[in-house]
């Protein structure tokens, strides 16, 4: 159901079926089914289309960081040159610790995510992988004391999916 810009158009039940996969990934096809309140061959259709067109990218754990021995986490703001940004993302696909990184709006042009084992590995991140990188003319470091998941996108109706 792609509408020609590239974005598919989702009706209810698809956005039920990401809100529940997004709960649980791992989720059996029979239970989706019946939470979303359609036929376990519907859901089957659905959950592949939903691959198939790129709207389900994959699957993953959600990780306990601090657990995982990845207990330092910052957020970088990078100031580059407008012509690097293509140079600029395709170190960071590569640089060890690089959670997620955007080209943003704003005070900075990248946004990264880092999740180190200590301070000293963020540092080389930060001096090493990211100031010493052509195109890169100022960082800013913001610690991650604590942090939340937050509710996500509301399901279809009033928010919530019921």
């Amino acid at each position: 159901m792609a509408d020609g810009s590239g974005e598919s158009r989702l009706d209810e039940y698809d956005r039920r079926i990401l809100h529940v996969l997004a709960e649980d990934g791992r989720i059996s096809m029979r239970a989706l089914a019946e939470r979303v309140h359609v036929s376990r061959a519907n859901a089957y259709v659905r959950v592949e289309r939903l691959e198939r067109e790129g709207v389900i990218r994959g699957y993953g754990a959600r990780v306990d960081h601090g657990r995982a021995g990845l207990g330092t986490s910052a957020y970088i703001g990078l100031s580059i040159r407008q012509d690097t940004w293509k140079q600029v993302a395709a170190h960071l696909r590569e640089l060890p610790y690089v959670e997620h990184f955007a080209l943003v709006g704003g005070d900075f042009d990248v946004l990264v995510l880092v999740r180190t084992p200590d301070n000293a590995a963020l540092r080389d991140v930060v001096l090493v992988g990211l100031q010493a990188l052509g195109g890169v003319r100022a960082t800013r470091t913001w610690l991650v004391f604590d942090e939340a998941d937050g509710a996500g996108a509301p399901g279809p109706g009033d928010g919530t999916v019921g």
